[in-house]
């Protein structure tokens, strides 16, 4: 079953060169067959709750793949600068 992560940006960057630094270090592990990006920081129209700052959407073809994505260690070093550049919120969803 497909399987989603997706990333909600709930604030502006606070920290350009962090941000720089997570784009950087997660390019260095190049791109994955398996994943799709369906939406990478489009326009965003809020209808309920607070509309976040920015957003992506991954697809992946199931749960393993998408945590196998996630769990590369290039990523989990990238996740660290993201982490100090704005308050995100990350889940992972199976859908369609």
């Amino acid at each position: 079953m497909a399987t989603y992560i997706i990333f909600t940006r709930e604030e502006p960057i606070k920290n350009e060169a962090a941000m720089q630094d997570y784009r950087d270090t997660n390019a260095k592990g190049g791109r994955t067959e398996c994943m799709e990006a369906l939406v990478a920081y489009g326009p965003i129209t809020g209808l309920e709750g607070e509309t976040p700052d920015g957003a992506v959407v991954l697809k992946f073809p199931d749960h393993a793949a998408a945590m196998e994505w996630y769990n590369r260690p290039i990523y989990q070093e990238a996740i660290q600068h993201r982490m100090k550049a704005a308050h995100y919120r990350v889940f992972m969803v199976e859908g369609l």
